[in-house]
């Protein structure tokens, strides 16, 4: 051997150089393959609905945005739209602007129906917020100078953009780790989940839930979720939140923290366990653990956590900034121009807290400057909200520097928590027609515009307005959710539903909610908003509120009984859950939701139909649903008065006001003269005075 290796030098050298080769071959593979791994796509829709805008120059604007830790490599506009048959496609043109930046424009081809056009957005102009411009110069064939009202572009709602980028690689600060755990693709890819003991004391849920809602508001998509689960249920996600008491947690977890602080503190810490970054949420006390939860349902201060470990004490500020809703919106950030005559149309989104609905005494205010050389007799501008005209205004050559048109929305107007402010200018230039648009006609919508909208909150015990019954002040307001004492998994599930959509509404982490896994008080029963889910068997409660219930058990609780809405099957009749929305019998003020079924899966089916604000707009004055195992869906409608008590009351009082205040002028008056009719006759002794009196 010895021989062969003196003799063989070149050999082994050119070994050693192929081995070298074959070595970096296949790290370069691995690298390439992981490179490849990490690229990623996600297609975020707008939250538009589809939008028809009418006019020889029209403009719709759509919003995006970008996760911080994402590095885009491409971005491409997905537009569906469709512009009128009559358009002459050689001269009609479309212009697309991402953050007032103009870069890509268009014309519509001759075909019918939906078109689609694939537009790559430039990175550079791409921000974490970002406005999207769709504007259309839309000519018709016959009467190329001439508004009609077959000038029109249609953006449809399936519009999107679509990202091509690699992720950042998370790091153990916990405002980075929250960052990637509520992105928009996280959440859409199922890797966030928050988890807690599957037996979790009435703490740790209070604790677990609360912390969830925070974080449900960046729950945008309607067929995504962010889970809770049972403790150990989501180690398949990349994003894991643990909440738990310390004694509850997995042993190599509690390894990682400082036991002899957790007496009086709580701490949020991120956790390297394998190849996966936990947070995880804990303290010995349940009070600290529900205030590190309320630190986890603040945005602002999980954002600004730049550190690996947060430690909270009794002093820890945890509560939201006070942002209430003071009803003045702006309409835009700066101001917005038209230019040319002819009819062009601006819109603007206008967002109200989800929880509140448009009140009598609302305003548009739009402040505006334009051309000095229009004919002011013909020349106007409109105010559209949700493509309803409320209002008109003739402009004027004397306020052409500084106009502002005030319009009021009607009391009645129904208004989203996103819905849209559309001003619509006509320009016209002296004489009876032009041959060509005329540049020097022009008008601004200048940025101090803004809407002051009146609100009030809805106090329906309908669907209609689930969850806003049991919201105050964009935050969840005495609730005490009651649950299974034993939980298994439907019933996570349950919860993930119920709260996902509590989440969306809830944008303070300061509201009263408590859990409580048999019978609360009846000091907190008579004080709360009540939701409770399970079985008969599981949920005491619910059999107590049987003799409420619209969908009553039968005897034996083993399903329900036939009423006045629905025929059952005795079989069947195991087989259904059902959602019912009723008057607290504890307190005829607030509002009881009961989600129950005989069994466990049934009662989960039912809270499906509660886990996104589209489903619930299938049951429009309706207060139960019922839910069979086939997915199969029904609503009704039992209770003929639909408000609170206290707010019947009131609403009675208003419809009948009038006569109730002439009633009461009217016995006041009769009083009043009956007073002067008595002192009279008593002035002049044609009244028989009793008492000590003398006969002369």
């Amino acid at each position: 051997m010895n021989k062969f290796f003196i003799n063989k030098p070149d050999g082994i050298k050119q070994n050693v150089i192929n081995g070298s080769l074959v070595v970096l071959t296949l790290i370069l593979l691995l690298f390439s393959g992981s490179e490849k791994a990490a690229a990623k796509q996600y297609t975020q829709p707008f939250q538009n609905n589809t939008t028809s805008l009418s006019g020889k120059a029209v403009q719709s604007n759509m919003y995006f945005v970008k996760m911080g830790y994402w590095n885009v490599k491409q971005a491409t506009l997905n537009l569906n739209f469709q512009v009128s048959q009559l358009n002459d496609r050689q001269i009609s043109d479309i212009t697309v602007t991402v953050n007032d930046v103009t870069f890509y424009s268009f014309r519509p081809t001759a075909t019918k129906g939906i078109q689609s056009k694939q537009i790559q957005i430039p990175t550079k102009l791409i921000k974490s917020q970002n406005n999207l411009q769709v504007e259309g110069q839309l000519l018709n064939q016959n009467a190329k100078t001439i508004q009609t009202p077959a000038n029109w572009l249609t953006v449809n709602d399936t519009s999107n953009v679509n990202f091509d980028y690699n992720i950042q690689k998370p790091t153990k600060q916990i405002n980075d780790f929250y960052g990637h755990m509520t992105g928009a693709d996280t959440i859409a890819e199922n890797q966030s989940v928050v988890e807690t003991p599957i037996q979790a004391t009435d703490a740790e849920l209070t604790a677990s839930l609360r912390a969830l809602t925070g974080m449900t508001r960046f729950v945008t998509s309607e067929d995504r979720e962010l889970p809770i689960k049972p403790l150990g249920n989501g180690k398949h996600a990349d994003f894991r939140m643990v909440i738990a008491k310390y004694e509850h947690l997995p042993r190599d977890l509690q390894a990682k923290l400082s036991e002899s602080r957790l007496s009086d503190h709580a701490v949020i810490q991120v956790i390297k366990s394998g190849q996966q970054s936990i947070m995880v949420v804990t303290s010995q006390s349940d009070e600290l653990l529900e205030k590190a939860a309320q630190f986890v349902a603040n945005e602002e201060l999980m954002r600004e956590t730049d550190r690996s470990t947060k430690w909270i004490s009794a002093q820890t500020d945890t509560f939201t900034s006070v942002l209430q809703f003071q009803g003045r919106q702006p309409l835009l950030e700066k101001d917005a121009h038209v230019q040319g005559a002819g009819h062009h149309v601006k819109t603007f989104f206008v967002q109200l807290p989800n929880d509140h609905m448009n009140a009598a005494g609302s305003t548009i205010n739009l402040r505006m400057r334009y051309a000095k050389n229009l004919d002011f007799k013909r020349s106007l501008v409109t105010i559209k909200v949700n493509g309803q005209a409320i209002g008109s205004q003739r402009l004027s050559s004397q306020q052409a520097n500084d106009d502002t048109l005030r319009v009021k929305l009607p009391a009645n107007l129904p208004l989203n928590s996103t819905f849209t402010v559309q001003a619509d200018f006509d320009l016209i230039l002296p004489g009876e027609g032009q041959s060509k648009p005329d540049q020097n006609a022009w008008a601004s919508v200048l940025a101090d515009s803004y809407a002051v909208i009146k609100s009030k909150q809805y106090q329906d015990l309908l669907f209609d307005n689930y969850p806003s019954l049991f919201m105050k002040g964009q935050a969840v307001h005495k609730l005490a959710l009651v649950r299974p004492s034993r939980l298994s998994e439907n019933d996570f599930q349950t919860m993930t539903n119920l709260f996902g959509l509590i989440g969306n509404y809830a944008k303070q982490n300061t509201g009263e909610f408590e859990v409580y896994h048999d019978k609360p008080s009846s000091a907190e029963l008579t004080q709360s908003n009540i939701v409770t889910f399970g079985t008969p068997a599981t949920t005491p409660l619910i059999k107590q509120l049987n003799h409420y219930l619209y969908f009553k058990y039968n005897s034996d609780f083993s399903g329900f009984k036939s009423n006045e809405k629905l025929s059952l099957e005795d079989q069947y009749a195991k087989r259904i859950g059902t959602a019912q929305l009723l008057r607290s019998p504890f307190n005829q003020h607030h509002g009881l939701l009961v989600v129950t079924g005989a069994h466990d899966d049934a009662v989960t089916r039912a809270s499906t139909q509660l886990n996104r604000q589209v489903k619930l707009e299938q049951y429009r004055k309706a207060d139960a649903i019922v839910v069979d195992d086939n997915n199969q869906h029904y609503s009704y409608r039992f209770k003929k008065q639909k408000l609170l008590k206290d707010q019947a009351l009131s609403i009675g009082f208003q419809q009948h006001g009038h006569f109730w205040l002439y009633m009461g002028l009217s016995l006041l008056a009769v009083v009043f003269f009956g007073f002067v009719v008595t002192s009279i006759l008593w002035r002049n002794g044609l009244l028989k005075r009793k008492g000590n009196w003398h006969e002369r």
